[in-house]
């Protein structure tokens, strides 16, 4: 168990020395209780909400879909190392860059339920746990890290707010089993064990492994990860040799788990390949180049002065990039730059986790203050105590992982969710002190006030919820129709009662809309054409190059690339933007009733939400 500092206790700006021989519990033991009581309370609320409006037991995202699928082949026998999705995209299937790190849980659970449940009910029991237990790191890291800024006040203000966070976002409802709750907890992590007094090697040396797993579940945090180690970095380099064990216990534990992990994650016929988008010899050789060569700065030069020590640094800096512009040049680079254009206009632009604030703003302008206010608060909180001189380590380090988050959230709105997630910790000390100020002269109505103010603008689904309101009462004035709050997508093509008829169908090759593939893999037996993933580029351009073409061109299409089966889904919104596009275009065709007589309809699927059209020989 983690232990706390040896020579104080408390976390007021003055702690009070133990006593002699004292023996202080650990980090952790304070927050067992609460954290064990909000997860008890978390999935009853989450099974009441769940099973109230039940549609299915897999969450609505795509990728909760296709890791499902990813499972079931492991489960079925297919090997550990092989992620090549054979049902996806063109002939050969689609090289995956998911990490086994998540498959091999989700796949035991639905393991160990199967021995006394049916398969259905396994993997539904199963998929109702999984985001439950990725829960638990991310209310013990927010617990922690309130503790260390506010003590008992802020520990409990703090797992408040992760609470109301984990409740309000779709990451950890039942069905969510993509790698990004992994990845919350993870960074959860990181933050409070960078801030626990004392630099314990202990402490850092987890947050380490943590950092490590990060980048080898999603290459996409790679940029806070550098930021960590940045961090890290430079607290050696301030503070020399009073640091050095637990800089070196972060890059040890960082190396070691990295190159555990790639070892047991990526085949030895791909340990020369090079992939920007997920663990591979680049992220594996500069993560352990540059642990390593951090932890030969530490050793040879931490008690030999600022210079020495800067010059140690910057030799391990200038050695990482070095190799990175070697082996993997363009992993610096976007990894979507080379995303064809066709796909960035038909297909990336449409996805909201893509966009960015201000192609977001002109989009729904009244979802900013969900995303990108609570961040500003708590940044500005962090600079204010920065500037106070309190805990100056802690609101420094809290201040750079926010602002890398927001940084990258102002280019692609997926980055929010890590922002309002490490916000929680600063806002949890600002509030506990409010709180504490409101207490200590309960008849100022001023300092209640504020002390609620604040406590509600730190929690991040306020300002969604506001923003929605806002919406909906100008669209009230200007006397537009509106559709009131957002709801989850209606699956009418993607549900197992609209897949039945395909399921049926001779098994072969299905072209349709990108955002149905993940379902036919998962009801049916066929090959989906196109689904909404980066490495399948060819399946989707096939769908949609034939979708826009004339009917005389489209089947030139379908045909080369083996197609059997149309699925149509005039409801879908790609559909809908490629009529738009090609008015002339197969789908155009389609939505007008005009079958081309290379084109059979399949029975009773005329008015069904799904039409199904077999390609003639």
């Amino acid at each position: 168990m983690l232990k706390s500092d040896p020579a104080t206790i408390g976390t007021g700006p003055v702690a009070a020395p133990l006593p002699q021989n004292s023996r202080q519990p650990g980090l952790l033991a304070p927050l067992h209780w609460p954290v064990m009581l909000a997860i008890a309370m978390l999935a009853a609320l989450t099974a009441i909400m769940h099973f109230s409006s039940y549609s299915d037991y897999v969450g609505a995202d795509n990728d909760d879909v296709l890791r499902l699928v990813q499972v079931r082949d492991l489960l079925a026998g297919k090997g550990w190392f092989d992620l090549t999705q054979v049902r996806l995209g063109l002939e050969g299937g689609t090289l995956m860059h998911w990490s086994r790190l998540v498959d091999l849980p989700i796949a035991s659970l639905i393991f160990v339920f199967s021995l006394v449940m049916d398969p259905v009910m396994a993997e539904a029991t199963a998929l109702f746990v999984w985001p439950l237990i990725t829960v638990v790191p991310v209310f013990y890291a927010l617990a922690l890290a309130g503790q260390t800024l506010a003590g008992a006040s802020g520990r409990l203000i703090a797992l408040l707010l992760a609470f109301l966070f984990v409740l309000s976002i779709n990451r950890f409802q039942p069905g969510s089993i993509d790698h990004h709750n992994v990845q919350l907890g993870l960074m959860a992590i990181i933050a409070a064990c960078l801030i626990v007094p004392g630099r314990q090697p202990g402490v850092h040396a987890v947050a380490g492994i943590a950092a490590a797993l990060a980048i080898a579940i999603g290459a996409e945090t790679t940029p806070h990860i550098a930021v960590v180690a940045l961090i890290v970095a430079l607290q050696w380099l301030w503070l020399g040799d009073r640091f050095r064990p637990a800089a070196q216990a972060f890059a040890l534990s960082m190396a070691a788990t990295l190159t555990a992990v790639f070892f047991l994650t990526v085949p030895p016929a791909r340990y020369g390949f090079v992939a920007c988008d997920a663990l591979s010899t680049s992220f594996y050789a500069l993560g352990v180049v540059g642990a390593g060569g951090f932890y030969l700065a530490t050793a040879f030069s931490a008690d030999r002065g600022l210079a020495t020590r800067s010059a140690g640094l910057a030799l391990t800096g200038v050695g990482t990039l070095g190799l990175a512009l070697l082996i993997a040049p363009q992993c610096l680079a976007n990894p979507l730059a080379d995303l064809d254009p066709l796909l960035k206009t038909m297909w990336l632009d449409s996805v909201t986790e893509a966009q960015s604030l201000l192609a977001q703003f002109q989009i729904e302008p009244w979802t900013i203050g969900g995303y990108y206010t609570v961040p500003v608060l708590a940044m500005a909180f962090c600079g204010l105590r920065i500037r106070q001189g309190r805990n100056v380590q802690a609101h420094a380090v809290l201040l750079a992982l926010l602002a890398v988050c927001w940084a990258i959230a102002v280019v692609q709105v997926r980055g929010a969710v890590f922002a309002n997630l490490l916000s929680a910790i600063p806002l949890a000390g600002w509030v506990a002190d409010l709180r504490s100020r409101a207490n200590a002269d309960p008849k100022n109505l001023r300092k209640g006030l504020v002390f609620a103010g604040m406590a509600f603008a730190s929690v991040p689904f306020v300002w969604a919820l506001s923003g929605a309101l806002v919406s909906m009462g100008i669209d009230k004035v200007k006397g537009e129709e509106t559709a009131g709050l957002p709801t989850e997508e209606e699956r009418i093509c993607t549900d197992a009662d609209a897949m039945r008829d395909l399921a049926l169908e001779p098994v072969g090759v299905v072209a349709s809309p990108s955002n149905i593939g993940a379902h036919i893999l998962r009801f049916t037996p066929h090959r989906a054409l196109s689904a909404p993933y980066h490495r399948n580029q060819g399946g989707m351009l096939t769908e949609l190059h034939a979708a826009m073409a004339a009917p005389g061109d489209a089947v030139k299409f379908l045909r080369g690339a083996g197609v059997t089966v149309i699925a149509y889904c005039p409801s879908d919104p790609q559909v809908e933007n490629i009529i738009a596009v090609a008015p002339d275009g197969l789908y155009a065709q389609l939505a007008e009733g005009e079958v081309p007589g290379w084109l059979e309809v399949v029975p009773g699927t005329q008015a069904a939400p799904l039409q199904l059209y077999r390609v003639k020989p």
